[in-house]
């Protein structure tokens, strides 16, 4: 088959994947992902565990080790079938504490602590790296199978150029679609999606050369039977040890590989899943190693000697003259490979951001200051770390020249990541296990992986001496690598997974028994180990006293959430509260919930240090440890009823308390607002009185009587302004108001009001931020009413900011239905003691004894906005007075 004939498959192939993922990102993005989120998808999503590992080398392991194969099959299978409680748990964590990856979930059940999170980060990307460069080496020699000459096709390249290739191809679409957004819960639907199909792909071909050799180039299953019996797989024998190693090898594998964890619990969108995933995943699996022993038999009888087993899949179909089926199992092996990369990278690059970046950039940040954009800084260097470690995969598979057997650099990676087993299963059942013990037990098994597997496996005198092989270090035999502690004989990896799994529990559970746990730890632990206690409540680690304002946590939220889902949450937390607008009590139960929040993009231990520099104090209280130090059951939950009643009694509490505050201060307005009347009243009166008896005795010159007429029409004309506003509110608040509803241009609107409002202090110099695009929408509304509106708000902010150069920022957005327009100036904004009464009908900005208007305007936008559909808000968190107008984009008949 012609080379130029498979690069254009693959290049479209890839293409296709990009509008997979392309147009499921917009689906969820409006709310319309549907089925896209079904159990179907998460299960074939879990195949990510089916790399070109078992889509090529399973076959060369069948071939070389007979039946040993199966067990990176039954290892799984075991897990889902058997330990289904275990993996219940995991998800239901992960979901209650916004895990973002496995070193997020160590690092929040240890304390949130950042040292393990750095740890298990460091431990996975190196753990990852073989693995990675195990799929560029396969997708490399697909090519090169296909490869042909010039005559045939393009020239075949040279095999790192392909590599480089592949490598950069998947760095690209790994960081369009896996950084596209910063998503508080980190799921990648688009991604997840994408991966499902590349799950049928690579099953549908597998199963395809399967069928093709027992019915096409054998006589079917009985011919397939016979021709076993009579190879050198018929003579093969089980290696107990050997077998029950790589058994729980696998099982451990799935649970705690990077981009196992990050399908299995952080892609899960409905707990519920698991119960199919639980019987599915068994059931791909099976499938997909349906054929493997048929092909590694056909393949060692028709493939010449010296044939690399490994690629069967493909040199099989090209033996018998059949393209497109070798074509479509490469399309199977490439989508094993690139699936697994870019969940990896995905998985890995969250980690080294969340754990790595982030805690480093904050430290250098002074105390309570999170300035600047963290999303764009989160994003970008999670985008750097995905080439980062794409990099070191292509770096290993340079310098360690690749492996004849593919399933040997696979195994390499599953015994590093088992390290993570024993502190993952001790934190998740052990109340008593400590971040000392975790650290202690990780890094020691971490360390015997690294001596004993990993760098021999960069062949000999790469990173080890043949001396130090031999002989030992500084000539000490029983510290040989593959020898340790005198243990000869055993196969090299499955001892270095005996003493590394070994010496890292027995480590764990020693350093847990002798360290004494941080307050946090006793919180997390109760939390993780009693999982399906309770969900997730509020106030655990956290006290409400605390230097953090509500107002100041806002501002920290939008830099990492965005506005919109920062304001979002902090309303409805208010509302929770019983209270309106968007600045709820920083309660503790309120910082508890927003520290989820924040560690759902950037990682539990990054979330609580931010929240912990702001608040300027530590993180929880002896009262706090001798709460979760009580170890029985149902002392813990009639303690927690009893908190939950507090709660309930302390925000009634607080609701009547700020009801009666309001109220005490609507009776001071009250009263200042019937003086103003009576004084706004009172004027115009008084000099209409005074100047009409002047002009009732006669004999004034002319001119005289000109300037009288005209201070009487003056004040006749305040009078009547100030009358109609009385009676435009008192007829909106009834709700009689008659609209007049057309099709206006919201631009339109604006630059009517902008020159109205002009004439409010015209001797300032205000400078007009606005985006001019955005403005040009159609609503159908009032549109009289909506520009008064414009026009006070305008006004306002051209009389009450009082920054030397004045300015403000109009900026519309249209989201659905519905369209906001916020007026945010530069000034020093509103006191947050006036925050709650300024759309009240007696309130003033400005002193009540001075001379102005009567405290009106905004009462009467309140009003409007409520009869036109929509509403009219304070934004706080914008370092000036700002306000956010909704409204929908047609409104049909009016609301009131």
């Amino acid at each position: 088959m012609p080379f130029n004939l498979l690069v254009i498959a693959a290049l479209a192939y890839v293409i296709m994947l990009f509008c997979v993922a392309f147009v499921v990102e917009r689906r969820a993005a409006i709310g319309a992902a549907g089925w896209l989120r079904s159990p179907l998808v998460y299960t074939l999503s879990l195949s990510v565990y089916c790399t070109a590992w078992t889509f090529y080398g399973a076959v060369g392991y069948a071939a070389r080790s007979g039946l040993e194969f199966l067990t990176i099959y039954l290892g799984p299978t075991i897990v889902f079938v058997g330990w289904w409680w275990v993996l219940r748990k995991l998800v239901r964590i992960g979901r209650q504490h916004r895990v973002t990856s496995i070193a997020d979930l160590i690092s929040s059940r240890y304390g949130k602590s950042n040292l393990l999170g750095v740890i298990v980060t460091v431990m996975c990307v190196m753990a990852a790296t073989p693995y990675i460069a195990l799929q560029l080496q396969s997708v490399t020699l697909s090519f090169g199978v296909f490869a042909s000459a010039a005559a045939d096709g393009w020239a075949k390249p040279d095999g790192d150029v392909t590599s480089i290739w592949v490598t950069a191809g998947l760095a690209v679409f790994t960081i369009l679609f896996g950084t596209r957004n910063l998503d508080a819960n980190e799921q990648h639907t688009g991604v997840v999606t994408a991966i499902a199909v590349e799950a049928v792909v690579k099953l549908v071909a597998l199963v395809a050369v399967g069928c093709f050799v027992v019915w096409g180039i054998a006589d079917g299953p009985s011919d397939i039977l016979a021709r076993i019996d009579a190879s050198d797989m018929a003579n093969w024998h089980m290696k107990p040890s050997r077998w029950t190693g790589l058994i729980f090898l696998s099982g451990a594998a799935v649970i705690c590989l990077p981009r196992m964890f990050q399908v299995l619990v952080v892609e899960n969108s409905d707990e519920r899943h698991l119960a199919t995933a639980s019987w599915a995943f068994p059931l791909y699996v099976m499938l997909m190693s349906l054929f493997v022993v048929p092909i590694a038999v056909v393949g060692l009888e028709l493939m010449p000697e010296g044939a690399n087993p490994d690629l069967f899949v493909l040199t099989l179909p090209l033996s018998q003259g059949q393209g497109g089926l070798a074509m479509l199992a490469f399309l199977g092996g490439f989508s094993s490979a690139t699936s697994m990369v870019i969940v990896a990278s995905i998985a890995l690059a969250t980690m080294v951001s969340n754990h790595i970046v982030m805690p480093f950039w904050l430290s250098l940040r002074p105390a309570k200051a999170v300035p600047g954009d963290v999303r764009r800084l989160i994003l970008l260097s999670r985008r750097l770390s995905i080439g980062a470690i794409l990099a070191l995969g292509y770096a290993y598979y340079r310098v360690s020249g690749g492996s004849a057997a593919l399933a040997s650099i696979g195994l390499i990676s599953f015994v590093g990541v088992a390290q993570i087993l024993p502190a993952m299963l001790g934190g998740l059942f052990w109340r008593g296990a400590t971040r000392v013990g975790a650290v202690l037990g990780l890094c020691l098994g971490f360390a015997i992986w690294g001596y004993t597997l990993f760098l021999p496996s960069f062949g000999a005198e790469a990173a080890l001496s043949a001396h130090v092989m031999t002989e030992g270090p500084f000539g000490i035999a029983w510290l040989r690598p593959q020898a340790l502690f005198g243990v000869s004989g055993m196969d090299p990896l499955i001892h270095a997974l005996f003493w590394s799994i070994t010496l890292n529990t027995v480590v764990f559970c020693i350093g847990s028994l002798l360290s004494f746990p941080t307050p946090v730890e006793r919180v997390q632990g109760a939390a993780f180990v009693n999982a399906y206690d309770a969900e997730p409540g509020g106030g655990q680690g956290w006290t409400a006293q605390g230097e953090a304002g509500a107002e100041d946590l806002l501002v920290m939220a939008q830099r990492i959430l965005g506005d919109d889902e920062a304001l979002g949450f902090f309303e409805a937390q208010a509302a929770a509260q019983g209270k309106g607008g968007y600045l709820p009590d920083p309660t503790a139960g309120f910082i508890e919930q927003l520290e989820r929040r924040l560690a759902g993009a950037v990682g539990a231990a990054t979330a609580h240090a931010m929240i912990s520099q702001i608040a300027g104090r530590t993180a929880v209280s002896v009262e706090d440890l001798m709460a979760v130090a009580n170890e029985a059951a149902q002392i813990m939950e009639y303690s927690s009823k009893l908190e939950e009643q507090q709660d309930a009694l302390t925000r009634t509490a607080r609701q009547l308390r700020d009801a009666n505050d309001k109220l005490t201060q609507l009776s001071v307005q009250k009263d200042a607002f019937l003086s103003q009347i009576s004084h706004e009243l009172r004027t115009p009166m008084t000099s209409i009185r005074a100047f009409s008896e002047i002009l009732t005795e006669g004999d004034l010159p002319a001119e005289l009587v000109t300037k009288y007429g005209l201070v009487i029409h003056q004040e006749t004309k305040r009078l009547t302004r100030l009358l109609d506003d009385l009676l435009d509110l008192s007829v909106l608040e009834s709700g009689t108001v008659q609209l007049n509803l057309d099709l206006s241009n919201l631009r339109g609107m604006i630059d009517m009001a902008l020159q109205s409002a002009s004439h409010t202090r015209p001797e300032r110099s205000f400078v007009i931020h606005r985006d001019l695009p955005g403005e040009e929408l159609f609503l159908r509304t009032d549109s009289d009413r909506l520009t008064q509106v414009f026009i006070n708000l305008i006004s306002n902010a051209r009389k009450y900011c009082d920054s030397d150069a004045p300015e403000l920022r109009i900026s519309v957005r249209r989201k659905g239905g519905r369209v906001t327009v916020d007026f945010i100036d530069n000034g020093s904004g509103i006191p947050k003691d006036k925050q709650a009464l300024i759309f009240e009908k007696f309130a003033r900005l400005t002193d009540q004894t001075k001379a102005g208007g009567a405290g009106l305007g905004l009462a009467i936008c309140r009003e409007v906005m409520a009869n036109l559909g929509g509403t009219i808000a304070y934004l706080p968190g914008q370092w000036g007075a700002a306000f956010r107008v909704t409204l929908p984009l047609r409104l049909e008949k009016p609301n009131r």
